[in-house]
């Protein structure tokens, strides 16, 4: 019998789900340069999101738990959705010539 942290809920995976979910959003946290770290946090939170449904749906057949792909899918929503609200806010805000 494997463990369930190095192998998931679903058997063969890794979880990556919350993985990459948890560093989109780790980004966020730990970096103040929030210009250079969306281009970072975007990917990987969409990246989160899609693993995220995959392994969902691969708990669903196998009738495991889904804990952690809800978890990944949510930690990839906010970090994904923290970096299209940065670069919303980045295009939208007046440009006064000054750095």
């Amino acid at each position: 019998m494997t463990s369930s942290s190095t192998t998931g809920q679903t058997g063969g995976t890794l979880d990556l789900a919350v993985w990459f979910g948890g560093m989109s959003v780790a980004f966020w946290c730990c970096c103040p340069l929030w210009l250079l770290v969306w281009v970072f946090a975007l990917p990987m939170g969409i990246a989160g999101l899609a693993r995220g449904v995959i392994e969902y749906r691969a708990a669903a057949r196998a009738q495991a738990s889904r804990s952690r792909a809800v978890a990944g899918i949510v930690l990839g929503l906010i970090g994904s959705g923290a970096a299209v609200a940065y670069m919303i806010l980045v295009v939208a805000a007046p440009y006064d010539g000054m750095l």
